[in-house]
């Protein structure tokens, strides 16, 4: 009986281990179950989290690719705005030109017109001076003529005596 009993304490040794054991590893079920709903919620959370990155992945992708697109036609406009440049530079320089070809023209227009004022002054100077002498021509013909006159009067005179 005692071999029982020390049978039975035995087995209600091993019972109260099992037990404690039983309640450890339910314990621990608990811990794992309680850390998998933790982790599944965790997972839960970053799939979420992740979406929401894939989406704002997706919206920088397409930010990325319009900024692409701006500097593309920006450079394009900027190779349009240095061939605009250039051609405003020749054209400033075609407006010099021409600027200083008027000044040029303008100057020799106004030493044309001196030159014309003083042989204006010089041809009514010349005219007047025409005029002088016609004044003088016809008042030298008409004495000439009436010399004439007073000549061949005299020289009928002369032939009737």
């Amino acid at each position: 009986m005692d071999r029982i009993k020390e049978k039975m304490n035995q087995l209600r040794l091993e019972a109260d281990e099992s037990a404690a054991q039983v309640e450890e590893l339910k314990a621990k079920v608990k811990q794992l179950e309680q850390e998998n709903l933790s982790k599944e919620q965790e997972i839960t959370s970053l799939s979420h989290k992740n979406n929401v990155l894939e989406s704002e992945v997706e919206k920088l992708e397409q930010v990325v690719k319009d900024l692409k697109s701006s500097a593309d036609q920006g450079q394009a406009h900027g190779t349009e705005n240095e061939a605009l440049n250039r051609k405003i530079q020749l054209l400033e320089e075609e407006a010099e030109e021409s600027d200083k070809t008027l000044r040029e023209a303008n100057e020799r227009l106004r030493q044309t017109d001196v030159k014309a004022g003083h042989l204006e002054r010089k041809v009514q100077a010349l005219e007047s001076e025409r005029d002088t002498w016609e004044k003088k021509y016809e008042e030298m013909a008409k004495k000439y003529n009436d010399v004439q006159k007073e000549l061949e009067e005299f020289q009928a005179q002369i032939s009737d005596i």
